[in-house]
């Protein structure tokens, strides 16, 4: 098949700007929502967050399935991305909307049947914008170009979301600016919908179609492929450290710092070395090995973590530097399992002859999520035994202990799933064989 004309591969790619949002502000903000505007008590947040994206693992291939009936019938899948990415913009604005019913139950009922809808609409967007790519074009290069190119936008989504939706909630302040903020994000998701719906409106459609994998072929292959399932249980916990984090960064910059205005400042100055540094992993991963490179990775995310311990006694550059160092592991541990992945599945495929390739995507996937998803839920745990008192008054007053959880939450336990990859990243399960 033909090179992908540029105008597709960008034009695909705007989708990232659908799930970084999604992806990314529910778990650094909504939980403060919930706890500080809302009163709802940190452990019952952490439920409410954690639960509609779980939701997703499980409803995703059922929205595979019906997105697949529905591409055999009109020969498209862009029907399930309009209607999909609209439904996320429309829920997403209508979360952080408040519509005051008078109590914590009610307000929080409302969040999770809102929240729930949202995953949903997520699913129907997400299957087939991550099954596209194996339609458009059948060439390996081209979807490898077309990859590179949506991560490089996810990325930008990310730093312009996750860093702008902490500053506009600070500037309007107060149940305001939650509305504000997500009236801001829902237009975002709405306009790269569009763009993904009107500009693959005449793109190429391959021959390659995503395989159903049954329960039983799903279990029998996890079995039987010890490398996989080591690398996926570091990316798993990897991940919780992650989701971890997000969810901390509002509560450590009002509380620990001093300021919830701390909150944008963190989050680019995670984000920014992140995206500077993520070019680098790769050179050093050809020079010293992958496996090398990805503990290399994971030791400077959890010096950063550990550095922020010192944060109420450090002059704020120095706890900016640890949060760069934080950004820098990031950076690594985001591009080793990927480089990593395919080795695994090209040795397996050799071993087996049998096709793997969709079967490792859809429980990395599921994992990814289950593990970003399960983050804010301990983050709300942690609060809960340490005395956070939820409240309807933004900055009230919190117990010493309630100080110290939101202290080692954000780094030492954030730090110790980190660095939980170590060991686990052994050279003769997952380096591959020559």
């Amino acid at each position: 098949m033909a090179s992908l004309p540029a105008r597709t591969r960008y034009r695909y790619s705007l989708g990232s700007f659908v799930t970084g949002p999604f992806g990314t502000v529910p778990g650094l903000l909504l939980l403060k929502y919930l706890t500080d505007t809302m009163g709802v008590a940190a452990g019952v947040a952490g439920l409410i967050v954690f639960v509609p994206k779980a939701w997703d693992v499980l409803f995703n291939p059922i929205a595979g399935r019906l997105s697949d009936a529905d591409m055999v019938r009109t020969g498209s899948r862009r029907r399930f991305l309009l209607f999909g990415g609209i439904g996320v913009s429309i829920l997403f604005a209508a979360l952080f909307a408040h519509p005051g019913f008078g109590g914590p139950v009610p307000d929080a009922i409302y969040v999770v049947v809102v929240f729930l809808l949202c995953a949903t609409a997520y699913a129907f967007f997400q299957v087939p914008f991550n099954a596209l790519p194996a339609e458009l074009t059948d060439s390996a290069d081209e979807r490898t170009k077309l990859t590179s190119i949506r991560i490089g936008f996810l990325a930008v989504a990310i730093l312009i979301c996750g860093g702008g939706a902490p500053a506009i909630t600070e500037a309007v302040g107060g149940i305001a600016g939650y509305r504000v903020m997500g009236v801001f994000i829902a237009v975002i998701i709405l306009l790269a919908t569009l763009g993904v719906y009107f500009g693959l409106k005449d793109a190429p459609v391959g021959a390659l179609r995503p395989n159903t994998v049954s329960p039983r072929e799903l279990f029998r292959t996890l079995a039987q492929w010890r490398p996989f399932r080591w690398l996926l249980g570091v990316y798993f916990i990897q991940a919780l450290g992650i989701g971890t984090v997000l969810a901390a960064i509002p509560f450590f910059a009002e509380r620990i710092l001093g300021s919830s205005g701390y909150s944008t400042v963190l989050f680019v100055g995670f984000v920014g070395p992140a995206l500077l540094t993520m070019p680098l992993w790769p050179k050093l991963g050809a020079s010293v090995g992958k496996l090398v490179g990805f503990r290399l990775a994971t030791a400077a995310f959890g010096v950063g973590l550990f550095g922020l311990l010192g944060a109420k006694v450090f002059p704020f550059p120095v706890t900016m530097v640890f949060v760069a160092f934080c950004g820098v592991g990031y950076a690594g541990i985001s591009v080793f399992p990927l480089a990593i992945l395919p080795d695994l599945i090209s040795d397996e495929e050799e071993r087996t002859g049998e096709t793997r390739a969709g079967v490792a995507a859809g429980v990395w996937t599921a994992s990814e999520t289950l593990g970003l998803a399960l983050g804010p839920g301990i983050w709300g745990l942690v609060l809960q035994f340490g005395g956070y008192q939820a409240s309807l008054a933004p900055g009230a007053a919190q117990p010493d202990s309630a100080l110290t959880a939101i202290l080692l939450g954000a780094s030492i336990l954030p730090a110790v799933l980190i660095l939980f990859g170590i060991p686990l990243l052994r050279k003769s399960v997952l380096e591959r064989r020559s």
